[in-house]
């Protein structure tokens, strides 16, 4: 019996969206009672394509910038995945925040049952007002109250950070002696919960096999919370070489990051220090999301292994 429903995933060849398409369509349950429509904004490029041979699944062009490009591909739509791409110039809010509510307010028009949200927490109301320069977890939060308030369910998932970051910009640099430095701005002791981005799928497939059970919460979706301490640990016991954390000041770390991402970046992460990334009880919710998840959750030290992950 073909599937009878229509997810549609926005950012389809993105880590978020990619993997939800990919669990889906994957899922010997979920396979059977959706059908996909994947989304994205350039349907020739390599990861469209790969998308394509799935079975199943309707590769799609549609620009959440553009609403007009939305009804076509929001028509009968069941369940809706929705994510919203950040960039940091001048107008992120602006950007973020228009791109949510396209989306929001085209899957109510094609008269949608279900929308799946990746979010993030409201730092101004977890730390009562102490941190109000959130970047793109401001306005993600504000998307997320603002789907809140229409007329069909949804669920949110709000995924810690993500592990790939530390092949890339978090990454440990070489010091002179030949040892590592890991570097920021917070505590040894800080705590911070890792999201390996691609187990996007587990979590969201958990909510579409049980959508009551999830309407209205939010997964804080990470599969542990390390110290930056241990995350150094991990990456020294991973490469083989020695990492060791370092907390700098202020005025360095601004200077390794963009003018237009600065105090968003040195905002947050003081929020994580001093409140936890998901408030005072991120460890509770991350357990809880552990527990929720549709499938074994990638550990950092697995993450590492499986990506082969070296120091130069």
């Amino acid at each position: 019996m073909p599937a009878s429903k229509l997810l549609v995933v926005f950012g389809a060849t993105g880590n978020q969206g990619g993997s939800v398409v990919e669990y889906v369509a994957k899922d010997p349950v979920l396979s059977k009672e959706f059908k996909i429509r994947a989304v994205t904004r350039d349907t020739s490029k390599p990861a469209a394509q790969e998308l394509s041979k799935l079975g199943n699944v309707e590769v799609v062009q549609g620009d959440l910038e553009d609403p007009t490009s939305l009804k076509p591909v929001l028509e009968g739509a069941h369940t809706v995945f929705i994510v919203t791409s950040t960039v940091y110039d001048d107008r992120l809010e602006e950007h973020e925040l228009r791109q949510g509510q396209n989306a929001a307010d085209a899957a109510v028009a094609a008269s949608a049952s279900y929308i799946i949200y990746s979010t993030q927490p409201n730092v101004a109301k977890i730390s009562g007002g102490k941190h109000k320069m959130s970047g793109h977890f401001d306005t993600k939060n504000e998307v997320e109250r603002y789907i809140r308030a229409l007329p069909l369910k949804s669920a949110f998932f709000a995924p810690g950070g993500f592990m790939q970051n530390f092949s890339n910009h978090m990454g440990p640099q070489p010091a002179s002696d030949g040892t590592y430095v890991l570097a920021n701005i917070v505590t040894p002791t800080a705590e911070f919960p890792l999201i390996n981005i691609k187990d996007t799928g587990k979590w969201v497939g958990a909510i579409m096999a049980e959508p009551d059970q999830f309407d209205g919460k939010v997964i804080s979706a990470a599969s542990e919370v390390l110290t930056w301490e241990e995350i150094a640990q991990t990456l020294s016991k991973a490469t083989g070489k020695t990492v060791v954390y370092k907390q700098i000041p202020v005025d360095v770390f601004r200077s390794f990051l963009s003018p237009l991402s600065a105090d968003f970046m040195v905002e947050m992460m003081f929020f994580f220090q001093d409140f936890g990334y998901y408030g005072p009880d991120t460890k509770k919710l991350v357990a809880q999301a552990v527990a929720d998840a549709r499938g074994k959750l990638t550990t950092f030290t697995e993450f590492l292994e499986q990506t082969h992950y070296t120091l130069p």
